[in-house]
């Protein structure tokens, strides 16, 4: 049921020939918390805040926005790409055991740490030490960027993520409307 959902989430606007499945490294940030950098970072010829988020890095398959990756799944040397990916089971913070994926909805607001973070096809820098036995990453992206539209997301939208309530700027996406 998990894997429905998340899938009918996935970009209604992202032209299917964006899309792309890479196979290998990949941070998956889809529980992870965001952090205002101070920075701006601009998508498509918008300007969003940039937020940096802290993700396992994994291995298999994923699926990728070419039009931000410039059409490649590979990074460079001791870089991976932030992507979406079905499994249900993986490494979460603080602790970064394997735990269970809890995907939930919340309404995004003008408190601090009440937006949401788009990490979705942005590259990250592996960290030097792993933690707990896990590969983690500093993964950089838009604060509410829409991942769909590439639009600003404005408080008072309902978002979607794995990160659990109470995070700061959690990374995931708004929920498409019909008309959107």
């Amino acid at each position: 049921m998990k894997k429905l959902l998340l899938l009918l989430l996935l970009p209604v606007s992202v032209s299917a020939a964006d899309l792309m499945i890479c196979n290998g490294e990949f941070a998956l940030c889809a529980a992870s918390a965001s952090v205002p950098t101070g920075k701006t970072i601009r998508v498509e010829g918008k300007e969003f805040q940039e937020g940096m988020a802290v993700c396992p890095v994994l291995t298999g398959k994923a699926v990728a926005n070419g039009k931000l990756m410039q059409g490649s799944c590979k990074a460079p040397a001791g870089k991976v790409w932030s992507l979406f990916s079905t499994v249900t089971e993986y490494p979460q913070a603080p602790s970064w055991a394997v735990v269970p994926m809890t995907p939930r909805s919340f309404v995004t607001s003008t408190e601090a740490g009440g937006g949401m973070s788009n990490q979705w096809s942005f590259i990250c820098t592996k960290q030097a030490k792993k933690t707990n036995n896990v590969q983690l990453a500093n993964c950089y992206g838009p604060i509410n960027e829409s991942p769909w539209n590439n639009g600003h997301v404005a408080p008072g939208t309902t978002a979607f993520t794995a990160a659990p309530v109470g995070a700061a700027n959690p990374v995931g996406g708004d929920i498409p409307s019909k008309g959107k």
